[in-house]
């Protein structure tokens, strides 16, 4: 198993890696829109919001040594899935033609108030 740790992407806030590979698969956390440099949450609507994670993702894919054609699975918690067709818009232009099997729950809560975290599995 190894540990994956950048700084492009948030450091855990908790006793928990920001992903973990084990055997050809990457696990990762939940992000949640955390600005990496400032550790500050991404404030306004959801679109920002799931730019931010998608980013914070993307970089725990990179130094993994992964991309988004690799996801196989996703699964997202929104605090509202009335954001639901509003976070669709921002999540399919960023992960393009890559097609990861996905969960959307609703919850009713997130860590610092975040609208929006997501959590992945890719083949690395």
């Amino acid at each position: 198993m190894r540990t994956i740790d950048t700084p492009k992407a948030p450091a855990a806030i908790g006793p928990y890696s920001q992903g973990q590979i084990s055997g050809n698969h990457l696990f990762t956390a939940g992000q949640i829109p955390l600005v990496p440099d400032t550790m500050e949450m991404v404030t306004g609507p959801i679109e920002a919001q799931t730019e931010q994670v998608l980013k914070n993702l993307s970089a725990v894919l990179v130094a993994a040594g992964t991309g988004w054609d690799r996801v196989v699975k996703t699964t997202v918690f929104l605090t509202d899935l009335g954001d639901f067709a509003a976070f669709n818009t921002v999540y399919e232009k960023v992960l393009g033609h890559a097609k990861p099997a996905r969960s959307t729950v609703q919850v009713a809560a997130l860590p610092r108030g975040a609208k929006v975290e997501i959590e992945l599995i890719a083949e690395v």
